[in-house]
């Protein structure tokens, strides 16, 4: 241990508060999720023997949580992500000033340049600023920084040794490093780091780590590689010639320095963070595509790697360097658990399962049986679009199988020697085995009326379910298997034993459906469904009504009550789900399709791809926008109905009022006829003659006057 600080003694130290900027990016997440489990301390304890083989990656979070653990506090790239629940706080601030006050209350601070380089100009600032505080800074708790750098900035170096250019870099290297063009700012903060932290090294102890690209968990620079796979592409892109050499690490490794680091206070402050791998661009592309696709790759011209989208200029320059690189400080000095020490090649497998299990791409795999006519074609299709799984019917598969064989022979015989030579997956056993297998099913089809034997199907149907599409996304059984039998066979885990010791089937994992759904209904309601069918959809099938007899007899005549297919998963504790679709009235059995759907834990792949999300939006745009256009239209028509309606009332009121205003007049005319015609016969003639006397007389009392008068004068009185 003598290249570790010696002033200290090799006790457990008391850093409990680690810094890491940007920790919603991959590579600070991964760091910051492995720190938050480690104990303060714990690399300095010796690893025993057979401890690097551990794994508890599929323990619970809630049981991985320790006593004594690095309290984690970063930053966040994008402020509207969430806090990962394993960090403790995440620091927000408005100028630099604020970041660096809860910055200094860290013990560890790790600043990741590889990912952002906006991050170089501050991570430089910070370093500075602990520079200028440097007596603030205690003697017993000194401040230790982590610039987290690429091997990029030994990019250009020239080799040791101009004629072994097989000799490795090391860290003793380090003051000849040369970088790549686009990377001279990581190199110049670099050298600002080192500098800063000869200052005084009991209170400020500064660290460059040049990593190698990192790889493990989700991915990040290699995950256009894994996703293209997972998508099933014939063949993967390999940018350039594929012979350069890529240093790298698995990103659980990484953390593993670091936390090494945090905990050892090495005396040597440049440290190369490589795993032992010299694996070339070629080997990795081809070891992901064997394990996730056809185990085929293309190269493509460098000018043309950056019309792919999913790769950024950054990792571009990452994927075309060509480096030897040996971290021997690491190897020799530190205690780390190594979860890939030989490689990202070497541990393909572990990398891949890691990969499905970060971004939860797990194969949905279901089988929908049913009688005839119950729509099982109808349900898996639209089970298929929804989870973008594969649809595996008989048809398709014998006839894929067959034509797979018969291509392979064609192109074979019409090959050249040299062609069949330079063929590296060529199998010179295998064009007898498919011709043999070819002649067996033809004459299988001779003696069973033109009929397949269930060995042939099941061989092909293994085939199928095994193939990288199917283990990658998944895939949904269409009506087949059929028989109690031809299930055992088809699921059979190819073991020699038919049980275990409490007597349950052994059955193939990768294969077997995790979810059995039976459609039931009455041979009355299938048959009327079959007769209800379009002339035009009947014409040519087996829907007709000798058909659809002919198939529902032989259904269950082979699915009695003591013996189906579903006996079969009954024993193995996978109980089927029984749907009964005579109650469906909805268009293409969406009912139906909904409640499977609710029975799938959420799909389990990477969602739609920008075009269909683009696609998705049209639509819902398109929809959002009829139905807009709709509702106005109905408000309008609704608006001029109340109008209308309003000025019919409007002009019914008015037309009731003149009836009762003319009946009123009329009313009143005949009320008064009687009083006018007494006024005119008894009243009148009298006060007329009265009025026409008082103005010849001229009286001074005229009222007085015409009282006196109409009184003398009323023919009333004798």
């Amino acid at each position: 241990m003598s290249d570790f600080v010696d002033e200290h003694k090799q006790t457990k130290p008391q850093i409990r508060r680690f810094f890491i900027n940007n920790v919603d990016n991959f590579q600070s997440l991964n760091l910051a999720k492995f720190l938050s489990q480690c104990v303060v301390g714990a690399s300095l304890e010796e690893i025993e023997e057979g401890e690097e083989e551990e794994n508890d990656e599929d323990e619970p979070e809630h049981l991985k949580n320790k006593e004594g653990t690095y309290q984690i506090y970063g930053t966040l790239k994008d402020n509207s992500h969430s806090k990962p629940n394993f960090v403790k706080e995440i620091i927000k601030y408005n100028t630099k000033e604020e970041l660096y006050e809860q910055i200094m209350d860290c013990d560890v601070i790790v600043y990741d340049i590889t990912e952002d380089e906006d991050q170089i100009e501050q991570a430089v600032w910070v370093i500075s600023q602990l520079h200028s505080d440097i007596e603030k800074i205690d003697k017993e708790k000194p401040r230790i920084f982590i610039l987290l750098s690429t091997v990029l900035t030994w990019a250009r170096s020239k080799p040791a040794d101009p004629d072994d250019l097989e000799i490795p870099f090391t860290e003793d290297d380090y003051r000849r490093r040369k970088s790549h063009p686009n990377f001279k700012e990581h190199l110049s903060a670099e050298k600002a780091v080192l500098k800063l932290g000869k200052t005084s090294k009991n209170r400020l102890i500064t660290y460059v780590v040049a990593a190698g690209l990192s790889y493990g968990a989700g991915e990040n620079i290699f995950h256009y590689l894994f996703k293209a796979g997972w998508h099933n592409a014939s063949e993967l892109p390999c940018y350039g010639d594929g012979q350069n050499i890529i240093p790298t690490i698995h990103i659980k490794d990484l953390a593993g320095v670091i936390q090494n680091i945090a905990d050892s206070r090495p005396k040597v402050r440049y440290i190369i963070a490589v795993d032992d791998s010299k694996n070339t661009m070629e080997e990795i592309v081809k070891c992901v595509s064997r394990m996730l696709a056809t185990g085929k790759m293309k190269t493509i011209a460098p000018e043309e790697v950056l019309l792919n989208k999913d790769v950024k200029q950054n990792h571009f320059d990452q994927l075309l360097t060509n480096i030897r690189m040996d971290g021997i400080f690491v190897k020799e000095n530190m205690h780390i658990k190594w979860t890939a020490e030989t490689g990202i090649v070497e541990n393909i497998d572990h990398i891949i399962k890691e990969y499905k299990q970060t971004r939860n791409l797990f194969p949905i795999r279901l089988f929908i049986t049913g009688p005839p006519a119950s729509g099982k074609t109808t349900v898996v299709e639209q089970l298929c679009q929804h989870f973008k799984l594969h649809h595996i019917r008989i048809k398709d598969v014998l006839e894929e199988a067959i034509d797979k064989r018969q291509k392979y022979i064609s192109m074979h015989e019409a090959a050249t020697e040299e062609e069949v030579e330079e063929d590296e997956d060529e199998d010179p056993g295998k064009i007898d085995e498919y011709r043999e297998l070819l002649e067996a099913i033809n004459e299988s089809k001779e003696q069973n009326s033109g009929h397949i034997e269930d060995q042939y199907v099941t061989q092909f149907f293994r085939e199928k379910l095994l193939s990288k599409p199917c283990q990658n996304q998944g895939f949904i059984l269409d009506g087949f298997p059929k028989t109690l039998e031809q299930a055992k066979e088809l699921f059979a885990s190819g073991d020699d034993d038919i049980g275990d010791e409490e007597g349950r089937l052994h059955y193939d994992k990768l294969i077997m459906p995790e979810l059995i759904v039976c459609l039931e209904a009455t041979d009355e309601f299938l048959r009327n469904r079959v007769m209800n069918l379009p002339e035009g959809v009947v014409t040519g099938t087996h829907n007709t009504e000798e058909g659809f007899t002919r198939r529902i007899s032989e259904y269950r005549a082979i699915n009695t009550d003591d013996e189906t297919v579903l006996n079969y998963f009954d024993e193995l504790e996978f109980h089927p789900e029984k749907i009964d679709i005579t109650n469906d009235h909805s268009l293409r059995m969406r009912d139906t399709v909904e409640k499977i759907i609710a029975m799938i834990p959420g799909p389990r792949n990477y969602g739609p791809t920008p075009e269909e999300k683009e696609e998705m939006l049209r639509i819902e745009t398109e929809n959002r926008l009829k139905m807009e256009t709709k509702e106005k239209e109905d408000r309008e028509r609704r608006e001029a109905e109340e109008t209308a309606k309003r000025k019919k009332r409007l002009e019914q009121w008015a037309k009731h009022l003149e009836e009762v205003k003319r009946e009123e007049l009329e009313l009143l005319e005949a009320q008064s006829a009687p009083l006018r015609n007494y006024l005119m016969k008894h009243v009148l003639p009298t006060v007329n003659q009265a009025l026409i006397e008082c103005l010849k007389v001229r009286p001074d009392d005229a009222v007085d006057f015409l009282a006196e008068y109409i009184f003398k004068h009323n023919p009333q009185v004798d």
